[in-house]
């Protein structure tokens, strides 16, 4: 197919089809060689863009999840959402993972684990909360007291998904959101962004204290020692002080 404005060929040299002046073929069989166009030929960046691309285009993110909101994580790995076509490759070694996403409630018992994660990925790496569970405590904000009321407190996090649990559709948007920020960001900038006022680190200088709830307050007297039916059913002494309590409490 020839590309201008004449259809008509010219006919010489045995009859054989030539290109008219100021035509060039649509799809050329041989290869044309170097152009004389600027453009095609010269791609002008920085180091920075290529970098940030490279980046942006091979997230690995890590395979961690601990409740309900990782369920829709892991649909991102079938053929229906298929989140490879981000360039996402899920990793199970932190060494290989620049990329977390907390899906789902963190205890406190799993927040030093998280943070030893975190902390064996390469720099820069990049933290996502999942779910309401993850960002604020969720429905165990309130009675729970095991759990944590917001993953960053112990880890810095970039992109928030809010919803309970967040449909894969959210996390592509967060994934987008995450890419135009590494998109923009600087080496030169890299010794600002380290992680300040941390409140958990294997390298902080807090004191160890006991724990508060050590579970003391279900081994009462009353759950420790049967009552006094049960016990002269089976043979045990009564001290007297028993009888007579009950004896106060009945009249009482």
């Amino acid at each position: 197919m020839v590309l201008g404005s004449s259809t008509q060929p010219n006919l010489k040299n045995g009859g054989g089809p030539l290109i008219n002046p100021g035509e060039r073929l649509m799809n050329p069989a041989a290869n044309i060689g170097v152009t004389n166009d600027l453009s095609e030929n010269i791609i002008l960046t920085t180091v920075d863009d290529l970098y940030n691309w490279t980046r942006l285009s091979s997230l690995f993110p890590l395979l961690y999840g601990t409740a309900c909101c990782f369920i829709e994580f892991a649909a991102l790995l079938g053929s229906r959402f298929d989140f490879d076509r981000f360039g996402l490759a899920p990793r199970a070694s932190p060494r290989q993972a620049d990329l977390i996403i907390v899906a789902g409630t963190v205890t406190m018992k799993m927040a030093p684990a998280l943070v030893r994660l975190y902390e064996q990925m390469p720099k820069p790496a990049y933290v996502m909360a999942m779910g309401a569970c993850t960002i604020t405590g969720g429905m165990f904000s309130s009675d729970s007291p095991t759990a944590l009321r917001g993953v960053d407190k112990i880890i810095p996090v970039d992109v928030y998904i809010p919803g309970c649990p967040p449909r894969p559709e959210a996390i592509f948007d967060a994934v987008i959101k995450l890419r135009k920020k590494i998109a923009n960001e600087s080496m030169r900038e890299y010794d600002k962004m380290a992680e300040t006022h941390r409140f958990y680190t294997r390298s902080h200088e807090l004191k160890t204290v006991a724990p508060i709830l050590t579970g003391t307050y279900l081994a009462s007297e009353t759950r420790d020692t049967p009552p006094k039916e049960l016990r002269e059913a089976m043979g045990m002494p009564v001290t007297p002080a028993l009888p007579e309590s009950e004896k106060q409490k009945e009249k009482a």
